[in-house]
């Protein structure tokens, strides 16, 4: 009996392997190979049935992106925007999500789901709500508008991020510090700051890159005087859709944050658990 329970756990483990490398494959390896496939065919051999690879491949395509448009610039913007987008959240959010998490008053848990509500409205309609307030605000800043509309959507986020590391916090801990004499400032950094930091480093990082792949609010609010990578990329899958430039773009566009997404995940299993869970 216990041989055919071993085998059944053994066939069900090796199910879920080769399910879970399936998805990873049709989900993402297959897509990424063909953008790079589709990034570097040669402008004057195109790619077609029933060829499987491209006749010709040349970074000819990469080229023509970066001198022919707008894409430095865009790039420049994209993280630019991104990173005041990161520490305007961050410091807006603070104050909300310690409340969230250390503190308990009437209405607590309908203000948790209010603060969620900007995730269920369609970014197009946001956008365009944004576009007609800054009119009525008089304010004509591109890079300002964008800013705030990033800032907005993307609270919620953060938010719900650093209020669980807020809940984390261990009483005892500032109960301690306080007892010993300890200003706010040293007890912020002795009992809060070690258990915030994934949290906070987590928002930085999720913000950041939502932050440089929003595309609604950075193109109605921002076009045509401040350019950002998605609207490139969205200008090539327009009308004069141009699949390997579209591909050299989204590579440049992903590549990036899917590196930062590895960052923030190493940084976070270097947390030490013993910190949160008070155990070691």
């Amino acid at each position: 009996m216990h041989g055919i329970t071993s085998s059944r756990t053994v066939w069900y483990r090796r199910l879920s392997i080769g399910l879970a490398l399936a998805v990873f494959f049709f989900a993402l390896a297959l897509p990424f190979a063909l953008a790079v496939l589709w990034s570097l065919v040669d402008p004057a051999h195109p790619w077609a049935y029933p060829a499987v690879l491209p006749p010709v491949l040349s970074l000819r395509r990469w080229l023509e992106v970066w001198t022919t448009s707008a894409l430095p610039q865009a790039l420049y913007n994209s993280y630019m925007l991104a990173a005041c987008v990161s520490i305007a959240t961050l410091l807006l959010a603070s104050s909300a999500a310690y409340a969230l998490g250390r503190m308990e008053f009437v209405g607590k848990s309908i203000i948790h789901l209010l603060t969620l509500v900007p995730l269920i409205i369609p970014n197009f309609i946001s956008a365009i709500f944004f576009s007609a307030l800054l009119i009525e605000l008089d304010v004509y800043s591109r890079f300002l508008g964008v800013l705030i509309g990033h800032t907005v959507s993307l609270l919620p986020y953060a938010i719900r991020l650093m209020t669980v590391s807020f809940a984390m916090v261990r009483q005892d801990l500032i109960d301690a510090a306080r007892d010993l004499g300890a200003s706010p400032l040293t007890v912020f950094r002795t009992a809060y700051l070690p258990v915030i930091k994934p949290g906070l480093l987590a928002a930085l990082i999720i913000v950041f890159i939502l932050s440089i792949e929003e595309f609604a609010i950075s193109y109605i609010v921002g076009a045509p005087d401040f350019i950002t990578v998605p609207t490139i990329l969205y200008s090539y899958l327009g009308y004069n859709f141009i699949r390997p430039n579209a591909a050299a773009v989204s590579l440049i566009l992903v590549v990036p944050n899917v590196v930062l997404m590895l960052i923030a995940e190493r940084l976070l299993r270097s947390a030490d658990p013993a910190i949160v869970t008070g155990k070691g």
